[in-house]
């Protein structure tokens, strides 16, 4: 009853006037940048983030949560028309939402999208206004330890899982924990790896690192390939943007699957909501071919809606879990635990007693935003296609200006400038060659907690390194690290083995 009445108090925070208009401009410019090519929620925060320390943090936190979700919605639309996902988690909302809506149902598919996404966030927001506390005094057990295994699980689930190769994926991290140890070491006051450069005594600006990564390391990678990419031809998108009966009644048991299949994933560091759309089509795909009449690559409505609710659950449970533990566990959550960072403001269990305000009205904003989404989707949806018809020089010109606006207001440094070119230069080189994005991004937001608790476990058992290993939830958690990586690595020669046959 205490959360009912929490809650509560955070939906009268979250309804009034103005930050009543934040959720409904974080859900607009979500999506809106969701269905530009290439683009998606991660990097419509990270664009957004220096333009936002005017607001309060309620204010701030409340839009972003808009964006976080309005970005997936704007990717499902892209895929869906287009057949070019905006973010790796819609990949598999393309194999048969894009045959609908070749079909000539295009709105039938979006509203499969935007219902199962609404589903999905919906039931993953009520779990997490239960479960979330009930998850933060479970992580005030932690002590440095346990937060250094914490780390360590979130480093090498994220590298193992994100990338066909795991040496990329361990490329990605080390870049990500080579950018974090950057500058003065805060505990023996020493410099290191800066050369002796003062701009670089305080670190890399995390908005520096992310927007250069993200934003302008896709610019760099859309401007060098714009010759070679045949303009996408938009489909035609007419007729009833809501399903039959029968459609709904077919939908309805893939989006539940799709939901209790993404909810866990929202707490498993694996890089965000890739994995749980894959399985939830696989899931669908595999229950089709026990039918009489198998629909699966004709435009089966349950191969698009299991994996949107799956995407959506995983980002309702995910920011609970930043919320509750301090965790990211996606390229998104990562840039939005350094926003918290900004403000002074550390995720975890003290959030709750620290700033309940913030914490319930956030909470409160999930429902608010996904009803937003819906009422923005269903009746428009067939109208953000038209975004499309921007020319690439013209849309992505203005993306590079924006960076580098986001980041001179941030610092008024030119070298923030010069450093932000360099690492967008560094985003398209690993763009350029697969390596993933996520660890990255991870290793920069979790790499300085990993080291902090390291160095303050040995030093509170006098350099013993059997403190790492001297607590049940330490060795739980190695434990799950380890089954998931032999997981992923049979999955992995399995699959190999078939390619061989």
């Amino acid at each position: 009853m205490d959360a009912l009445a929490n809650l509560m108090e955070g939906f009268s925070l979250a309804l009034t006037p103005m930050n009543l208009l934040w959720v409904v401009v974080g859900a607009f410019l979500g999506t809106a940048v969701g269905v530009l090519p290439g683009l998606g929620s991660s990097m419509a925060v990270a664009l957004l983030l220096p333009m936002t320390f005017a607001l309060d943090p309620i204010g701030a936190f409340i839009m972003f949560a808009g964006v976080y979700f309005g970005g997936l919605f704007g990717d499902s639309t892209m895929a869906i028309l287009m057949n070019t996902p905006g973010q790796a988690s819609s990949i598999a909302s393309t194999f048969e939402g894009h045959k609908m809506a070749k079909a000539g149902r295009a709105p039938q598919a979006l509203a499969t999208a935007a219902i199962g996404a609404f589903i999905g966030g919906i039931i993953a927001s009520i779990l997490v206004v239960f479960f979330a506390p009930v998850l933060a005094d479970l992580s005030a057990n932690f002590g440095p330890q346990e937060f250094f295994a914490l780390a360590v699980f979130a480093f090498l689930a994220t590298s193992s899982v994100v990338s066909d190769s795991v040496i990329k994926g361990l490329v990605s991290l080390v870049f990500g924990l080579g950018i974090a140890v950057l500058g003065i070491d805060s505990i023996s006051g020493a410099e290191r790896f800066s050369f002796g450069v003062p701009e670089l005594f305080d670190g890399v600006n995390i908005i520096t690192v992310t927007v250069g990564i993200l934003a302008l390391g896709e610019v760099f990678h859309v401007a060098s390939r714009i010759r070679r990419d045949p303009a996408a031809v938009a489909t035609p998108s007419s007729g009833r943007p809501y399903l039959s009966k029968a459609e709904f009644r077919e939908a309805l048991p893939a989006w539940l699957r799709g939901t209790a299949i993404g909810v866990p994933f929202g707490v498993i560091p694996v890089g965000g909501a890739e994995v749980p759309t894959f399985l939830a089509y696989g899931a669908e795909r595999s229950l089709d071919r026990r039918r009489r009449k198998p629909m699966f690559g004709k435009g089966a409505i349950r191969g698009l809606a299991a994996p949107e609710a799956a995407g959506n659950a995983t980002t309702g449970t995910a920011m609970g879990a930043l919320l509750a533990l301090g965790l990211p566990v996606s390229a998104t959550a990562a840039i939005m635990l350094a926003a918290f960072q900004q403000y002074g403001l550390q995720p975890g269990p003290l959030l709750f007693d620290r700033a309940p305000d913030l914490v319930w009205a956030l909470l409160a904003s999930f429902f608010l935003g996904l009803l937003v989404l819906l009422i923005l989707n269903l009746p428009f949806a067939r109208f953000w296609a038209k975004l499309l018809l921007i020319p690439k020089q013209y849309l992505y010109a203005g993306i590079s200006v924006f960076c580098g606006l986001g980041v001179y207001a941030t610092s008024a440094s030119v070298f923030d400038l010069l450093m932000v070119l360099g690492i967008g230069v560094l985003g398209f080189l690993m763009r350029r060659y697969g390596i993933p994005l996520a660890p990255i991004m991870i290793g920069i937001v979790l790499g300085p907690l990993a080291e902090t608790s390291m160095r303050s476990a040995l030093l509170s058992s006098n350099g013993d390194y059997a403190v790492f290993v001297d607590s049940p939830i330490t060795i739980t958690l190695y434990i799950l690290l380890a089954v998931a990586l032999m997981i992923t690595a049979f999955s992995r020669i399995r699959a190999r083995a078939k390619a061989d046959v």
